[in-house]
């Protein structure tokens, strides 16, 4: 098994080339779990990398996510693995139990985008961001630590609400991997057509859903926001500078009116992005019980820090 020393150079280099917010949210923990954060982002990286890799045939992809799944279940039987990133991560794996379903559900939800390319409901796109992105928060909680079984319903709810946050910014990034994550049940009801979401057209209708669709999105931000335990809110400081973090995504296209298909997809800037990492970092210092995401005025403004 690695030593920590022998760790974190293919990870750290995976996490250093990344532009990823959950990348930035690694520099307010301690550097025993900032490390080992580093190794389960680089195997989140790698295998939605591999499933994103268009240039691959898609029963190539499938292949090699598979040698993935039976590296991991290898190592969470006592055996080494095979694949580099792996054998860094079994230290990261034993030290904090991370059980072998949750790293097969993410590998499970990356094999969701080389079957589908569109989504017809809710629950569709919900099992797609529990598994694209909730189970990332599941595994990280090992890695945080927690006590209370809530925190995990508070993790789940976190992480679509950064998905579907991420899902509403990319529509037309998605359109251009001819993908739809919106469900097609739930915006045909506003008058959106399929052509218009194909030809990249701004309506009125779709303005409609996606307000509709915000509105359940905001409603995930409150979930989390409501659940998670006091005594386990300590650990969680990197969550919650995600959550503050894709919060101000979310209020910047509610800002936009959801018109993501004339211009580039919305971001913080290097500023925006220090700002939320200094607040985050001073109201756990402080103690400020005050929310990072969650609260709207009538107006569509934020109202936390």
């Amino acid at each position: 098994m690695p030593s920590q020393k022998e760790l974190s150079p293919i990870s750290n280099e995976i996490t250093q080339k990344s532009a990823s917010n959950l990348a930035l949210a690694f520099i307010l923990l301690p550097k025993e779990k900032r490390d080992a954060m580093v190794s389960l982002y680089a195997f989140c990286r790698i295998v939605d990398d591999i499933a994103d890799e268009e240039s691959t045939p898609i029963d190539e992809r499938k292949r090699e996510l598979d040698q993935w799944r039976k590296d991991l279940a290898r190592v969470c039987e006592g055996q080494s693995g095979s694949i580099p990133v792996v054998q860094e991560f079994a230290t990261i794996i034993h030290r904090y139990q991370i059980p072998f379903d949750l790293m097969n559900e993410l590998i499970l939800g990356m094999e969701m985008d080389l079957e589908k390319s569109e989504y017809a409901t809710w629950e569709e796109l919900d099992l797609y961001c529990y598994r694209a992105a909730s189970v990332v928060g599941l595994m990280s909680l090992r890695i945080f630590g927690y006590r209370h079984p809530e925190t995990e319903e508070y993790a789940i709810a976190l992480g679509k609400a950064l998905q579907y946050t991420n899902i509403l910014r990319d529509v037309k990034t998605d359109l251009e991997k001819h993908r739809i994550y919106l469900p097609s049940e739930e915006y045909q009801k506003y008058g959106v057509k399929r052509e218009d979401l194909l030809q990249s057209r701004y309506t009125e209708s779709y303005y409609q859903f996606a307000e509709h669709y915000k509105e359940r999105t905001v409603n995930f931000y409150r979930k989390a926001l409501d659940i998670l335990h006091p005594e386990d809110r300590p650990n969680m400081i990197a969550a919650e500078l995600m959550g503050a973090v894709y919060w101000q995504l979310l209020l910047k296209l509610i800002h936009s009116q959801y018109n993501v298909f004339a211009t580039e997809p919305v971001r913080l800037t290097k500023k925006e992005k220090i700002i939320r990492i200094l607040l985050t970092w001073l109201k756990f210092k402080l103690r400020i019980k005050s929310p990072n995401y969650g609260i709207l005025t009538s107006s569509g403004k934020n109202t936390s820090l």
